[in-house]
């Protein structure tokens, strides 16, 4: 089995040798290793996720601080009826 990855759209491929080499003679395909076949399958890390939705990460002061907001929205709307907490 080999991955390759397309010189165009760069998408990647696991396929026989056989039909990996059809591809990669038409010049429209390379050799990529295994690992970045892989990758574009694989969780990103807790660091990654906190870069891209830091509010959506617990523990992150975004994170935090919306659950705060929403603890309070949550406690006041008790108090307006009279409900004691």
């Amino acid at each position: 089995m080999k991955c390759i990855k397309s010189t165009k759209d760069n998408k990647i491929k696991r396929l026989s040798d056989v039909e990996a080499e059809k591809f990669v003679k038409t010049n429209q395909w390379k050799y990529v290793p295994k690992n970045e076949f892989k990758a574009q399958f694989s969780m990103p890390s807790d660091e990654e996720l906190r870069k891209k939705y830091p509010a959506n990460v617990e523990g992150s002061p975004e994170f935090n601080e919306a659950n705060k907001v929403s603890r309070n929205d949550h406690v006041m709307k008790f108090k307006r009826k009279g409900v004691k907490i």
